[in-house]
Formats: structure tokens, C-alpha cells, sequence
């Protein structure tokens, strides 16, 4: 999905406050005229995520190292991991566990320095404690119960660090129903902003429960043509194929995989695109998606 209008205006924001702490105003303004001429020349072939993979290449050529988020992706991997017996507990004693573990997963993904400005533990905390009164569309999820029934290769594209302790729940509960199904879960392949990888799906503990690679590049989301040819294999293998995050949807979509896609809406532009109020959550099959914007 090429970005809109309102995501290159956001990306531009945020890359003007990337380097208000810097003194030297030529060379800001040079780096701000380079970065227009990035979103003029690929903003309407790229993604969001395209655009700020290669804008962080831009970055670290003028300014050195991006911001390290590792302080704040251990600890929302350690904040999760304390809440993690509750929360698998809730979904044990619901009517359908799995069915609780959308509900958890989507409202994890509230963790995104991206797309919230803010994020706190606060209006994470809350969005957990409403997570299993959230509805989730029980058509789709019928659809979405058979087709693990019949899928033997599943691919979970992961997103960001904490909600992947949820991930982790999830395929785990998958995997108990549908003991026939592998499952590979595939991370970023390199740090970048607060996405997950490797190094924090074994924090987590995910890898204990499934097969996790990186997918092999910095971009914020899943970008069929940088991926690597493990990640490559692995998404055309699959029989079905879970998305997480908005950055994973504003990449994949309308690259004929047809994943199911689960994510909070965050940002105004995505409350717009699928008529919902923000920190609402969508899951929904690619080819049963309709959007605008």
C-alpha cells in the first residue's frame, strides 16, 4: 500500500522533530531537503514503512545512530512477561480461549512509539482490562477457526516488543488446538523504532514455543522484496498467515498473500480508513477487507 497524503505528512513531522535537538540549522535544513526529495522520489511506490527504512539509512548518514529504544523495548518485554500468568489465566477460564487471545493480542498493540505519541502504562493497562469485553466479528472468526483446522504452515508476522508476549500466548494457544500446525514466527530482521526481534522474541521466551527467524531488513513492517529468503520461503509456504501492526498491513496489503490482519487502530488516518474510534481493533482476511482512504 503506497502512503497517503496524511502518512507523508506525519512521517515529515516526526523526522523535523527527530532533529530539533541539533544546532547546525544548514546542515537541518539540508537533511530536511533530502528527506523531501526520498518522500518526493518513492512516496508513491513506497509504503510508510519503505519510506522510513530508507529515511533511517538517511538519518544515520548525517546524524550517526537512530534513537536506541532497547531500554524501553526490555522494559515493556519485562511488563508484559510480569502480567503474563494473569492474562493467560483469564483466557484459560473464558468461554473461548482463543477467541480471548485476538481480543489480547489486538489491544497489545497499542505498544508503538511509531504511531503513538504517548505511548504509557497507564492507557495500556486500561486497554487490557476492557480487552475481553472488546467484540470481534464472529463471522470472521468462524472463517478464521476453519481455516487453522485445514492450514498444516503457519506464518505470525510479529510486531512490536511487549505485545509479542501476548504473540507468544497466542501461538501457543493455537498450537494446542491445532497440534498439526507448525508455526514459524517471523521478526525484524534488525532493530528498528520498537519492533520486535530476535533478540526479543528469546527474552520473551518465544522461540520456546515456536520457530521464529528474522526477516532479514530494518523496515518498520513487511516488505515482500527486501525480505530474505528464508522469510520469503516461509510466507509462500504458509497455508495461512497471521499479521500483526499496522506497519505489517500498510506493507503487505494488496501483495496477493491474503493474510488475516490484526491490529489496534492508532492513528487518525486509520480510524478514518476503517470508520472506527481509535484503539478499536480490526481483524479481518485480506479478501474480506474493504477500506477507504
Amino acid at each position: 500500500m503506497h502512503a497517503g497524503s496524511m502518512c507523508i505528512s506525519c512521517i515529515l513531522s516526526k523526522e523535523e522533530q527527530a532533529i530539533r535537538q541539533f544546532v547546525d540549522e544548514e546542515r537541518k535544513s539540508e537533511y530536511m531537503h533530502q528527506a523531501l526529495d526520498i518522500l518526493y522520489r518513492y512516496g508513491q511506490t513506497e509504503s510508510s514503512p519503505g519510506l522510513t527504512e530508507k529515511l533511517e539509512q538517511l538519518y544515520e548518514g548525517f546524524w550517526g545512530a537512530a534513537k536506541d529504544y532497547k531500554a524501553q523495548k526490555h522494559k515493556y518485554n519485562q511488563l508484559l512477561l510480569g502480567m503474563e500468568h494473569e492474562i493467560e489465566q483469564r483466557i484459560r477460564s473464558s468461554h473461548d480461549p482463543l477467541e480471548q487471545c485476538i481480543k489480547y493480542v489486538c489491544a497489545a498493540n497499542y505498544i508503538d512509539f511509531s504511531a503513538v505519541d504517548d505511548v504509557n502504562e497507564k492507557t495500556l493497562g486500561e486497554l487490557l482490562q476492557k480487552a475481553a469485553c472488546q467484540d470481534i466479528p464472529g463471522d470472521e472468526y468462524m472463517r478464521f477457526r476453519e481455516d487453522l483446522q485445514n492450514a498444516r504452515e503457519l506464518a505470525y508476522l510479529a510486531d512490536n516488543c511487549g505485545e509479542i508476549v501476548l504473540d507468544k500466548l497466542f501461538v501457543k494457544f493455537i498450537r494446542q488446538i491445532y497440534p498439526q500446525l507448525h508455526v514459524t514466527v517471523i521478526v525484524r530482521g534488525a532493530d528498528v523504532i520498537n519492533d520486535a526481534t530476535m533478540e526479543d522474541a528469546k527474552e520473551v521466551g518465544m522461540d520456546l514455543v515456536a520457530s521464529c527467524i528474522g526477516n532479514g531488513n530494518a523496515a518498520p513492517g513487511t516488505i515482500v522484496g527486501r525480505l530474505s529468503d528464508e522469510a520469503k520461503e516461509v510466507l509462500t509456504r504458509a497455508d495461512l498467515i497471521i499479521s500483526k501492526g499496522q506497519g505489517n498491513f500498510e506493507s503487505l496489503y494488496g501483495e496477493e498473500l491474503n493474510p488475516y490482519y490484526l491490529f489496534l487502530c492508532k492513528c487518525e488516518l486509520f480510524v478514518r480508513r476503517f470508520h472506527m474510534k481509535q484503539y478499536q481493533s480490526v481483524f479481518v482476511r485480506e479478501e474480506r477487507l474493504e477500506i477507504t482512504g
